[in-house]
């Protein structure tokens, strides 16, 4: 049998490309995004009494991975990109049916004119990732505390995020660059390069799509330097 699906909406996030998507929710907590509500769910009814909950699950698709297809076995970087484990044993974005789930905080509702807006925190999706369900988070039931993390129990490892004297100055040329300035460094910090690439000399100049901006860095002595901040 087959189903079909229709997102319930779709979220507009600070990340622009997967690049800089960081790999959990959670991880980079100044990362707000908001969830514009579409069809008949796009009414305050359906969304009442949702701010009694501190956080929410987000269900969505893998909408830019869906034509690609998966396979049973995937190289997850928490085990450097060297290990293979069973797609179902990971997070992987390529999965036999494109579902993804997150955690997020839950932040408020507005509404102009008959457009309802959730805003949400600590997101890890990629800018008009389409949203398929929402549910709150029940801590009681979904906080497991002698849960097993397997091969992912322990937290990233965090580098040091520099800005040039350049970037610095964009950065304060906007009126929100404290907050801009915040993501940046808590999605640099986790070194968003392929697993293989960490540890090892790397002279190339990457860049990551944050809000409107081209984010340029290069990693140095396991230091993230942000050489410049270019609109996109």
């Amino acid at each position: 049998m087959t189903y079909s699906l229709d997102p319930i909406g779709i979220i507009q996030s600070p990340y622009k490309e997967k690049f800089a998507v960081p790999r959990q929710p959670g991880l980079v907590p100044n990362a707000t995004a908001t969830i514009v509500l579409q069809g008949e769910i796009n009414c305050l009814e359906a969304v009442r009494g949702i701010d009694q909950f501190s956080h929410l699950w987000l269900l969505f698709l893998f909408d830019q991975n869906l034509e690609a297809g998966w396979k049973p076995t995937v190289r997850p970087p928490r085990l450097g990109g060297n290990e293979r484990m069973g797609v179902l044993a990971s997070r992987a974005t390529f999965r036999p049916n494109g579902i993804g789930m997150s955690a997020v905080e839950f932040r408020g509702i507005r509404q102009h004119g008959s457009q309802v807006y959730i805003d949400v925190g600590s997101v890890d999706l990629v800018d008009g990732t389409p949203i398929i369900d929402i549910k709150p988070y029940i801590p009681y039931s979904d906080a497991i505390t002698n849960a097993c993390g397997g091969y992912a129990s322990a937290e990233p490892e965090l580098i040091e995020v520099v800005f040039s004297a350049e970037a610095k100055m964009r950065l304060n040329r906007v009126k929100d660059g404290v907050n801009r300035q915040q993501v940046i460094e808590q999605v640099l910090a986790q070194d968003p390069r392929p697993a293989y690439k960490k540890g090892k000399p790397d002279h190339k100049e990457y860049g990551v799509r944050l809000f409107d901006w081209n984010v340029k860095f290069k990693i140095i002595d396991q230091q993230a330097l942000v050489t410049s901040i270019d609109s996109l």
